[in-house]
């Protein structure tokens, strides 16, 4: 099974190409689900995350809440380096856990992850194909503008993250989202063609 991670800056449009992979029956798994899941209440990540930031982060349950723990990490690069250093090294396990089952349930062709940190984590060698998508500075802002976030909370998180245009620079295969909807599904359906081919 070949092992292929989906990348990209935010708001480049991951969701979208992963959501038309899932449609064509493609194996995905969702680094920032993972996420969610390694950061519920109880679990080992949690409770180093609340021995860092303080137990204010977590909500009502004893899960990290997102929106007490986003101002503070992207606003310092320190805070965020610690809280990657709690929350990767936990979702990786859940990846190769989610791969392993998609090897020995469905045996499939390839699978796809979706990982937005894969170059600052340094597990591109992890995978066999790298995917990145992306489009312009300016769509990406417009796009998380779009979700609500403020000018200054936007241009945070695009500055957290290495360029869209790096990313893209080293990936084996783009996928420009700047166009159509039915542009961006021509090259997925090429990539799948492609993935295909090699197995």
């Amino acid at each position: 099974m070949l092992t292929i991670a989906l990348t990209g800056g935010i708001a480049t449009g991951k969701s979208y190409v992963l959501g038309r992979l899932r449609e064509h029956g493609v194996p995905c798994l969702d680094a920032d689900v993972l996420a969610h899941g390694v950061t519920a209440a109880g679990t080992e990540a949690t409770q180093a995350i609340a021995a860092r930031f303080g137990a204010d982060v977590l909500d009502a349950t004893g899960a990290v809440d997102r929106k007490k723990l986003g101002p503070i990490v992207f606003a310092d690069p320190v805070a965020r380096r610690d809280l990657e250093a709690i929350v990767h090294p936990a979702v990786y396990r859940a990846i190769l856990a989610g791969l392993r089952a998609f090897e020995l349930l469905e045996s499939p062709p390839f699978a796809v992850v979706d990982v937005p940190l894969l170059f600052e984590t340094g597990h591109e060698e992890s995978f066999d194909h790298v995917v990145a998508t992306v489009c312009s500075p300016e769509i990406q802002l417009a796009r998380l503008k779009e979700r609500g976030l403020s000018e200054v909370e936007a241009r945070q998180r695009l500055d957290a993250q290495m360029p869209a245009a790096e990313k893209a620079q080293r990936a084996q295969t783009i996928i420009q989202t700047s166009g159509t909807f039915a542009e961006t599904d021509r090259q997925v359906d090429a990539l799948i063609q492609s993935l295909n081919a090699r197995v």
